[in-house]
């Protein structure tokens, strides 16, 4: 956490969150700290390859389920500064977003195995 102060973000979003990225690890034998980052960054040639299907919050399991199959390529997590919003600052994710997350990662994971286009 370091010496500067940090938002304290929702118990049960951190343990959701938790829950998402433990399942995610599970199927992609990854070792990601947070699956749901929402900032990923990739050469623009890998991405054009790959297919997409999702919208929404689904994007973040699919996206992860893809890339962890994609031959040759290495990941790496790199630190970032993320301060959490409130539903009153704009927040959207919610319950039916964990639930189509985890749709998603037993999708992505165990039936739909094409990834490239």
């Amino acid at each position: 956490m370091g010496g500067k102060p940090h938002r304290i973000l929702f118990f049960w979003h951190s343990i959701g969150n938790k829950m998402l990225t433990f399942l995610s690890n599970l199927f992609t034998n990854l070792n990601l700290s947070d699956m749901e980052t929402c900032y990923k960054l990739f050469r623009a040639d890998i991405l054009k390859e790959i297919y997409f299907k999702e919208r929404r919050f689904g994007f973040e399991p699919e996206v992860t389920s893809k890339i962890a199959r994609f031959p040759g390529i290495r990941i790496y997590e790199v630190g970032i500064s993320y301060y959490g919003r409130t539903y009153e600052e704009g927040k959207k994710i919610g319950m039916k977003d964990a639930f189509r997350a985890v749709i998603c990662l037993v999708k992505y994971n165990l039936f739909d195995r094409k990834f490239k286009k």
